[in-house]
């Protein structure tokens, strides 16, 4: 299992390394949605992606909708990290090619179910 960590905030994206490490996911990371695309377009794979939604250069919904225009990573899962409750926006990024949204703060109990909704992990 391999995850595409994507924030601005390498306090978060080594917060989640090390709980994604814990459950064994190898991690690379990307500090913005640009970042990440050039990670994808290299030939990367991965099963999942979490993916910040209020970054400089390319914020996360302007990359999610990019990735999946470019076919990158067609059968990667995205989960979009935010702390953007607002209906019409989930919408939207759904609508664009997320898979999930995971609430900040979060825990790791609620990351792991995250994970298990989208069939990334097994129980």
């Amino acid at each position: 299992m391999r995850a595409l960590i994507v924030d601005d905030s390498s306090f978060i994206r080594e917060y989640l390394r090390h709980l994604l490490n814990r459950m064994d996911v190898v991690c690379e990371e990307a500090k913005d949605g640009s970042d990440a695309l050039a990670v994808l377009a290299a030939e990367e794979s991965f099963d999942l992606m979490l993916l910040d939604v209020n970054m400089p250069v390319m914020n996360g919904l302007e990359c999610v909708k990019k990735l999946r225009e470019a076919k990158l990573g067609p059968e990667m899962k995205v989960m979009m990290v935010t702390t953007e409750a607002d209906h019409s926006f989930i919408t939207t990024a759904l609508d664009n090619g997320a898979d999930e949204f995971l609430m900040k703060p979060f825990t790791p109990e609620s990351l792991r179910e995250k994970m298990l909704l989208l069939g990334v992990i097994a129980a």
